[in-house]
């Protein structure tokens, strides 16, 4: 099965509303917080975890497309693609640190140097992932599920000791520094089950079919996961209502990744029964998906233009032109540079050009 362009449209779609959602809240005055916490309270489940979820189907095809050219094709070796897994790994963490602590200076907050903004999370995601990508999918589900149990458990312990220097206090800021940010131990499981989605698409590769492999998309992929999907947005309203919106709690944990997995269902419907042109139609959602580190690091310099300035009108305006106008901005440099304005695409082609030459200096020695 040919690479999904829904999963391009998906992350352009979180990247997007991690975009549009930063600025209505740097932006909105502090008396219309409110429209903020509504908006997120829509959007929120297709921001970071739905990042971390697409970036771990997305990831788990390319690492078994990999695997394929090791095993069939021979043009590839297993230590390369070890190597070059943990080395884009470890430079998304040095960005990360590299971001946190120029947030940290700015913002005059020495504590946020460790903090669980998303990138920093999808660096350690992808650190935890690799001795996991051999155990069962539902092996990966019952750890990604018990890892929230866990999480709640230990949040309960540790928030009261928060901003305290103690041992209790130490651990919290390791665990969850900034709560209402991404941490590690409550957004990794969205990565982890990206992973099994990936692996189920992957398991199609083999059929050359295009009726027959429709068929297996719609038995195997599209009516289970939108099944299931719709069971875990159910569990996740009843199981705290009228308060399972509530971020990362753990009935919200559920309703959101529901939600990203309808979000996915259904761009994949729309693309496989061409209910809708990927080759034009998409394109902005790809701009913010190919550039999609590149977009989360850039942004940041929108902060201070209207902060706190914009009322329930004008923050409307000025959020969807900004949009609009770094979307052509994304468009003239996808032209006129590609990939190399992409952090992303850097960090694959850096790491795996890194992994070749340390593989051909230990076959040297």
């Amino acid at each position: 099965m040919e690479r999904l362009k829904s999963i391009d449209i998906f992350r352009g779609l979180c990247m997007s509303w991690m975009f549009l959602g930063h600025l209505i809240e740097w932006w909105i005055r502090e008396e219309y917080l409110w429209v903020r916490t509504f908006t997120f309270f829509i959007f929120d489940p297709i921001g970071a975890p739905g990042f971390l979820f697409i970036s771990g189907v997305s990831i788990t095809l390319s690492y078994r497309n990999r695997l394929y050219r090791v095993e069939e094709i021979k043009d590839l070796s297993s230590s390369r693609i070890k190597t070059s897994y943990f080395l884009r790994a470890v430079f998304l963490l040095v960005i990360a640190i590299i971001y946190n602590t120029a947030i940290a200076l700015t913002m005059g907050w020495l504590s946020w140097i460790w903090t669980w903004f998303v990138l920093m999370t999808a660096a350690f995601s992808l650190l935890l992932m690799w001795p996991l990508f051999n155990l069962s999918k539902i092996t990966r589900i019952l750890i990604g599920v018990i890892i929230w149990f866990i999480s709640q458990y230990l949040y309960s312990l540790l928030s009261p000791y928060q901003n305290q220097l103690n041992l209790q206090g130490i651990f919290y800021h390791i665990f969850y520094n900034d709560y209402s940010q991404d941490p590690l131990l409550i957004f990794f499981s969205f990565f982890l089950f990206g992973t099994v989605v990936g692996d189920i698409m992957n398991n199609l590769n083999n059929n050359k079919n295009p009726e027959l492999k429709r068929k297996q998309l719609k038995k195997k992929i599209i009516i289970p996961t939108s099944l299931i999907s719709l069971g875990l947005i159910s569990f996740g309203v009843l199981f705290n209502f009228p308060s399972f919106l509530s971020r990362s709690s753990l009935s919200w944990l559920f309703y959101a990744i529901g939600i990203d997995l309808l979000v996915l269902m259904i761009l994949i419907i729309l693309e496989e029964y061409k209910i809708f042109s990927t080759k034009k139609r998409y394109r902005v959602f790809f701009y913010f998906s190919y550039y999609s580190f590149t977009v989360y690091l850039g942004h940041n310099f929108l902060y201070f233009i209207f902060y706190q300035k914009l009322d329930l009108v004008t923050i409307w305006i000025a959020v969807i032109l900004t949009f609009l106008v770094f979307s052509l901005f994304l468009r003239q440099i996808y032209k006129k540079w590609g990939w190399k304005a992409s952090l992303k695409a850097v960090l694959g082609k850096t790491s795996f050009k890194l992994a070749y030459k340390i593989e051909e200096k230990k076959r040297r020695d």
